[in-house]
């Protein structure tokens, strides 16, 4: 299929108190075997510190856009500027293999009756963690748990228009206790609207996970953990539901005791506590 084929896309990238990283990114968009992009730059940054990143890739279509801090209400900031087919949220420092929107654009030309489509993320070594599904599945509000994560998620543009602005409540930045899932949230949003959206496991993004500290891990249980328990509320999944997302956490911080991991023991922990903290939350209506 020729190129002028393909599909374009909108690649939103919001981006914070970051150079490197995002120079990166740039720098492997231009790699891309497929050029039929252009990148909205989201920038939260004071004093124009992107200014000269932005300069050394000017082979790219890129447009800068001043946006309030906060990830989901920076991506809602240029939502209105979409006008490409597809559209995809690349994190500010992951990178994007050789290829990938070449085969990205040509899956959705190949199936016109595809909502999104979904990857799988993975270190520089190509290992990803073992939480994510091994094999490919549409998706559905019980299974898209382990197979989507903002920065390999691509979406129809029409898929965008419906679904609408992010929840402001989630996303990093968002200053509530649920600061994350906000991608969670848009893919629920549009499997409520009938749209069907995939997932492969042989689509990769790159993006390295950082070590962190017992206070910082458990710190990341409870701030994730608070997100599942307020989409759970949000989206009033069913009680068993609820139950199974309790359970795995508990289960984990038992058998991590069992093996004197502590700190494991209490990464699940305070995942725990994080659900039942955002599913109450919701369920009295707080914002």
């Amino acid at each position: 299929m020729a190129a002028a084929e393909l599909p374009r896309f909108d690649l939103i990238l919001a981006t914070v108190d970051r150079v490197t990283e995002p120079e990166r990114l740039l720098e492997s968009l231009e790699r891309q075997t497929y050029s039929g992009f252009r990148v909205l730059v989201a920038d939260q940054n004071e004093g124009g510190r992107l200014a000269s990143v932005l300069a050394r890739h000017g082979s790219l279509e890129l447009e800068r856009v001043e946006a309030p801090r906060g990830l989901s209400r920076a991506r809602n900031a240029v939502l209105e500027r979409v006008d490409a087919d597809l559209v995809a949220f690349p994190d500010d420092d992951c990178v994007l293999p050789d290829g990938v929107l070449d085969r990205v654009a040509r899956r959705f030309a190949a199936d016109p009756g595809l909502g999104g489509l979904t990857g799988r993320a993975a270190d520089a070594t190509g290992r990803s963690s073992r939480s994510w599904a091994d094999e490919a599945a549409a998706l559905t509000r019980g299974n898209l748990w382990n197979r989507a994560i903002s920065f390999t998620i691509f979406l129809r543009s029409s898929v965008v228009r419906a679904v609408g602005r992010f929840d402001d409540q989630l996303g990093l930045g968002a200053g509530t206790p649920w600061s994350s899932g906000e991608e969670i949230d848009y893919l629920i949003r549009a499997l409520d609207l009938g749209e069907r959206i995939e997932y492969d496991p042989e689509l990769v993004v790159v993006h390295d996970n950082p070590a962190f500290s017992p206070g910082a891990l458990r710190a990341l249980g409870a701030r994730d953990g608070a997100s599942v328990g307020y989409l759970l509320r949000k989206h009033r999944y069913p009680p068993r539901s609820l139950a199974r997302m309790l359970a795995r956490p508990a289960g984990g911080a038992v058998l991590a005791l069992l093996r004197a991991d502590r700190t494991r023991a209490g990464f699940h922990a305070s995942t725990l506590r994080g659900r039942l903290l955002g599913y109450r939350h919701a369920a009295a209506g707080g914002t």
